[in-house]
């Protein structure tokens, strides 16, 4: 029998399997994007010489406990002692993710106490960590690219796709984020939270808008971080119209993700290899160009490479919305913890969303970007349905205190957001009025006011 007529290597079970879960927790974990800055000129740290991100990451490696991470023979990140991660992004940026937390508060004093640390360490060699959701003065021309295995795959990847393509280099290098990832319990459970978490990205979005720089000059939009992911191949990012059905099922989430082309395949030397653009559904019939065809691990490294607003794993990661400042950071896991860990308000947000089709959505994230909280959405004003949503996640925050899951400070966590609420000035906003206050001292005046300490 030839392989081209041969079952699927992977039976539904299998595939569904990636997706059971055996607990009834509810944790919280996070990752956060730093930009790692020269703290005079804001511009971005090469990996190489005695005071760059590689020498950087080797201090962190020396330290103990501390386990180093290679990409084909070169260091790329470390693994921590109390299960946190420290990695690179393709530009250089330094992503922090932490170990699962059983509350926000808890998670937070994990956070701010790594990335000191860490920014403690990134002072030693000269540079500063700033959380944000993008590289404020450096231009695409002057990245300095990391040395990871996948990265010329990935860019090639992008340039394929022509147009719809053409961001997709500046998401790998310039933009940061801040992305929280939640637990689901079973597959009803599962269903309605990545419902509600999708239907909720879009207007969230107007709350956090914070990327109005390119190359250290206002772009005219508020969220450039936002305009870049519409053509970074839009077949998976941002919207999936299957997760805003009424009847979503993890088995209509699957269809949908093997329609989509693997971009890279791990190889026995730990490098990664680029997969010809089929469907992930034909490669389980044809098999790869070697003969071999897909295992589980392929189809996960197949989840990974997708990248919606609510990336579905073995967790729910929501990727929509800019990272915050580092005074605010406690706000995104506030904020979508609120919404997403009591169930009477995630009721209260699909009611407050149900219908909203998916062009609409999309509208919706393009006219965000340029307007945040002016933006509308099927017809409504963002401004108040963020509010709405900004009010119902103080309302699970609430009940959780109540029963005991949260520490009362956490409701503290999403002042900054009830600020931007309540003036409409959002975090992009400032950071255009310090721009305009004085645009060549810029870059140290973001650096000082917005670094980790």
């Amino acid at each position: 029998m030839s392989i081209a007529s041969a079952a699927p290597s992977l039976s539904p079970a299998e595939l569904r399997s990636v997706f059971e879960r055996n607990t009834q927790d509810e944790l919280v974990g996070i990752e956060i994007e730093s930009a790692a800055l020269d703290p005079r000129t804001g511009r971005s740290i090469p990996y190489a010489g005695e005071s760059g991100i590689g020498a950087y990451l080797a201090f962190l490696a020396s330290q103990p406990g501390v386990e180093a991470v290679h990409d084909y023979g070169t260091l790329v990140g470390v693994r921590l002692p109390d299960g946190g991660q420290v990695s690179l992004e393709h530009g250089g940026a330094v992503e922090y993710s932490s170990p699962p937390a059983s509350c926000v508060a808890d998670l937070m004093d994990l956070v701010h106490a790594a990335l000191r640390r860490l920014a403690a360490a990134a002072d030693r060699f000269g540079f500063a960590l700033v959380p944000g959701a993008q590289y404020p003065c450096t231009a695409f021309e002057d990245v300095q690219w990391m040395p990871h295995s996948r990265t010329a795959i990935m860019r090639g990847h992008f340039e394929s796709l022509g147009r719809d393509g053409m961001w997709g280099p500046r998401i790998m290098s310039m933009i940061l984020s801040t992305q929280v990832s939640y637990d689901y319990t079973s597959p009803a459970d599962l269903a309605e939270k990545l419902r509600v978490q999708a239907a909720a990205s879009t207007p969230a979005a107007a709350l956090f808008v914070n990327a109005p720089l390119e190359g250290g000059k206002p772009c005219g939009a508020l969220s450039r971080r936002m305009q870049f992911w519409s053509l970074a191949d839009p077949a998976r990012t941002r919207v999936v119209p299957v997760t805003l059905r009424e009847d979503f099922t993890i088995d209509r989430f699957i269809d949908w993700a093997l329609t989509l082309p693997m971009i890279h395949r791990g190889t026995p030397d730990g490098s990664r290899k680029r997969v010809p653009p089929v469907p992930f559904g034909t490669l389980l019939v044809d098999g790869f160009e070697d003969g071999t065809r897909p295992t589980l691990q392929d189809w996960r490294d197949h989840l990974s490479q997708i990248f919606p607003d609510v990336r579905l794993r073995d967790t729910l990661e929501l990727r929509a919305v800019d990272g915050l400042p580092y005074p605010a950071l406690a706000a995104v896991p506030a904020f979508w913890t609120g919404l997403t860990y009591h169930a009477p308000t995630r009721a209260a947000v699909w009611d407050l969303l149900r219908g909203i089709t998916p062009e609409q959505h999309l509208e919706a994230l393009d006219d965000i970007a340029r307007r945040g909280l002016d933006a509308t959405l099927a017809g409504r004003p963002v401004r108040d349905l963020a509010t709405e949503l900004l009010r119902l996640s103080e309302t699970g925050l609430r009940a959780r205190v109540a029963a005991g899951h949260e520490r009362p400070e956490t409701l503290t966590y999403l002042d900054p957001l009830r600020e931007v609420a309540r003036t409409g000035e959002t975090f992009a906003d400032r950071v255009l009025a310090q721009w305009h206050a004085d645009p060549s001292g810029f870059p140290a005046a973001y650096v000082a006011a917005y670094r980790v300490r």
